[in-house]
C-alpha cells in the first residue's frame, strides 16, 4: 500500500474533534514595542505579519514532546515539532515529514521515505538519523516518558539511506502508523547530553512552522515564523502563548481583546452575545473525558466496593448540569460516542441510601454522631485534588463534595497548579483522589492509560488499575487489524470496566473556543478550526501588531 502525499483513511471517520486552536494566553503588548514587519498586499489577498496571541493555564513542563505528558505543553510543542504522519481536517492519516510511505500487505513492515527539503530551526538537515535517534530513546527504559509501549512493539528500525528507514515488528500492530505522528527530535541537539535535563529540553529545535524565540516562566512563551518551513511560511508573524490561570482573567482580556483566542468555560459561552461582537465562537464535540479517580496504592481506595459507594452518593446530573450548561455529555466509559468502539452503556445510578449499605458493610460508622463516618473506629476524610485553570474540575469537586458530606464522607478539595499538580502528585501518585480528563487519539488503543504494566511514575496509569482480562483484551486488539474483531475486543473492555470501573467516569465536554475576527483563512472542519493556521493571515487594514 503505498501513499505519496496522499491521505490514508483513518478507522474512525465518524470522529469529531476540536484541535483547539494552539494554546490560550494572555499578553499585552502595544504595536511600538515592535519594529515594523514586511506588508506587501491589501485587503483581499494574504500578507505577512501580526501576531497570533492565546492563553494556557498554566505553563508548560517540558519543550520536549517526548518528555511532556500535559495539555499546555502538548499545545505548544505542536508548533515546534512535527512527526513523520498527521491527521488531516477529516481524520484522515496523511504525511508531514515523510513524504511517502508504504506498508506491506501483513502490516509488519512500513517504509517511510522522508522529505528532503526540511531543516531543523538551527539549519542543520533533517534525516534519517533524527527518526532513528527519537526512536532510540523512546525505548530507552531511562528515559522519562509515557509514549514507550507502542514502540516497544517495533522489532527493528533501519536506517537505509539518509532519507528512508524500515520499521519490522514481530506481530501486526494496529495504531501503528498512528505512532509514528510521535514528534521527531533532533539527534545533532541531544548527543552528549542526558535526555531527561537537557538544555534543548528548555530552548527547544524543532522543525515545525514556528521557531522558539523565549521563554519566561509563569508569564509566557514567544514563537516566531519559521521562514523555511517546508510548506512554506506562516503567515501570522508571531505566536505568544500566557501564561493565565484564571479563566475569568482570561475572559476579561478576552473582552479587552488582548487576546485572539481562548477556550471558553461554558458560562463565559453563554454570555451576552455582545461580548463576542469581534469573535467567532467554534463549538465541537471531543475526544476527551473528565473523571474522578483514586489512588488504588491506598486503603480504603484499593477497594471496588469503596468506589462503587461513592458512585452511588453522587448525582452526575447534577454535576453536568451544573458544571457544563448544556455543553456536554454523561460519560460512562472509556470512549466518547464519537469513536467507532464506542459502547453505549446504562447510566449511573444515584442512590446514596445504597451507598451508606455498602460504606457500613466496610466497616464505616458514625461513632460520636458527628454526621461523619469514621473508618474502622478512626476518623475518616479524604482529599481529591485538581489542577487550577480549570473551573470545571474544581466545581466538580465541589458539588461532589457536598454530595459526600450527605452520606458522611468529609471530602477536601485542593486546587494545585497544573505542572505541580502532575509532576508532584499525579507523577509521584502523591494523592487520595483526583479529578482530571484524559485527550485520546483517534484510534481507540488505550493500552497506555489501563493496562497493569503502565504503572511507571511518568506513565498514564497512575491510578494502577489492574484487571488482567483488560490487559488482555488490550495486548489482543491492539494486534489485530481486523475492525469488527478489534471492536467487539473494545466493546468487550467496556463491558468489564462497567462491572469493574477503574475510575468514576463525569463527562465529556465539548470544546468551546473564541477566536478573533481578523483572522482570515479560517477553516472549521470535522477536527477543528486549527489544523490550517499557517494559513491564516491579517488584512493590512487590521493587522494589530507589527515587527
Amino acid at each position: 500500500m503505498k501513499v505519496k502525499n496522499k491521505t490514508l483513511k483513518s478507522k474512525n471517520n465518524n470522529c469529531y474533534l476540536l484541535i483547539v486552536i494552539c494554546s490560550l494566553f494572555l499578553f499585552s503588548c502595544s504595536s511600538k514595542e515592535f519594529q515594523q514587519q514586511e506588508i506587501v498586499s491589501d485587503n483581499s489577498s494574504p500578507v505577512y505579519g501580526d501576531a497570533f496571541i492565546t492563553a494556557i493555564g498554566s505553563d508548560v513542563s517540558f519543550m520536549n514532546p517526548i518528555l511532556a505528558s500535559d495539555s499546555p505543553s502538548g499545545s505548544v510543542n505542536a508548533m515546534i515539532f512535527n512527526g513523520l504522519i498527521k491527521y488531516d481536517e477529516n481524520f484522515n492519516l496523511t504525511c508531514d515529514l515523510a513524504e511517502s510511505f508504504d506498508v506491506s500487505d501483513d502490516g509488519l513492515i512500513i517504509t517511510f521515505n522522508l522529505r528532503k527539503n526540511v531543516k531543523w530551526h538551527d539549519g542543520e538537515p533533517f534525516t534519517a538519523k533524527d527518526v532513528k535517534f527519537t526512536y532510540d530513546v523512546l525505548v530507552d527504559t531511562n528515559t522519562k516518558t509515557p509514549y514507550s509501549s507502542s514502540f516497544m512493539l517495533v522489532k527493528e528500525l533501519k536506517i537505509i539511506d539518509d532519507y528512508t528507514i524500515k520499521v519490522y515488528y514481530d506481530r501486526p500492530f494496529a495504531p501503528n502508523l498512528e505512532s509514528w505522528g510521535m514528534s521527531i527530535v533532533p539527534e545533532h541537539v541531544f548527543r552528549g547530553h542526558d535526555f531527561n535535563d537537557a538544555p534543548a529540553n528548555r530552548r527547544p529545535v524543532g522543525t515545525g512552522p514556528y521557531k522558539f524565540e523565549s521563554w519566561q516562566t509563569d508569564q509566557k512563551i514567544v514563537l516566531a515564523a519559521n521562514p523555511d518551513y517546508f510548506e512554506g511560511k506562516p503567515f501570522i508573524s508571531k505566536y505568544i502563548i500566557r501564561v493565565i490561570p484564571d479563566s475569568s482573567v482570561q475572559f476579561l482580556e478576552l473582552r479587552n481583546e488582548s487576546l485572539d483566542s481562548i477556550t471558553l468555560t461554558p458560562d463565559q459561552w453563554h454570555a451576552y452575545e455582545s461580548f463576542f461582537k469581534h469573535y467567532d465562537k467554534y463549538r465541537h464535540p471531543t475526544f476527551t473525558f473528565t473523571f474522578l479517580g483514586f489512588n488504588r496504592l491506598r486503603k480504603p481506595f484499593d477497594n471496588n466496593e469503596f468506589q462503587k459507594a461513592i458512585e452511588l452518593a453522587i448525582n452526575k446530573k447534577d454535576v453536568i448540569d451544573g458544571v457544563l450548561l448544556g455543553t456536554g455529555i454523561e460519560i460512562n466509559g472509556i470512549y466518547p460516542p464519537q469513536s467507532w468502539a464506542y459502547k453505549e452503556l446504562p447510566n449511573s445510578e444515584y442512590n446514596p441510601e445504597k451507598a451508606i449499605e455498602i460504606l457500613l458493610s466496610l466497616g464505616f460508622k458514625d461513632i460520636n454522631n458527628d454526621g461523619y463516618l469514621e473508618y474502622n473506629g478512626k476518623p475518616f476524610e479524604f482529599t481529591i485534588t485538581t489542577n487550577q485553570g480549570s473551573k470545571q474540575r474544581e466545581l466538580s469537586a465541589q458539588i461532589i463534595q457536598q454530595h459526600l458530606k450527605k452520606i458522611g464522607i468529609k471530602v477536601n478539595v485542593r486546587i494545585i497548579e497544573f505542572s505541580t499538580f502532575i509532576n508532584q502528585y499525579i507523577a509521584k501518585r502523591d494523592f487520595d483522589a483526583v479529578i482530571i480528563g484524559w485527550s485520546t487519539t483517534f484510534d481507540p488503543d488505550q493500552y497506555s492509560l489501563w493496562h497493569s504494566q503502565q504503572t511507571a511514575p511518568r506513565q498514564y496509569n497512575f491510578l494502577s488499575y489492574n484487571n488482567p482480562k483488560v490487559d488482555k483484551l488490550f495486548e489482543d486488539a491492539r494486534t489485530t487489524f481486523d475492525i469488527e474483531k478489534r471492536k467487539k475486543m473494545y466493546h468487550e473492555i467496556q463491558d468489564i470496566m462497567y462491572e469493574d470501573p477503574p475510575c468514576i467516569f463525569l463527562y465529556c465536554p465539548d470544546s468551546l473556543t473564541a477566536l478573533h475576527k481578523r483572522f482570515r483563512g479560517v477553516k472549521d472542519a470535522p477536527i477543528g478550526v486549527g489544523y490550517n493556521f499557517i494559513e491564516w493571515w491579517t488584512p493590512r487594514s487590521e493587522i494589530k501588531y507589527s515587527f
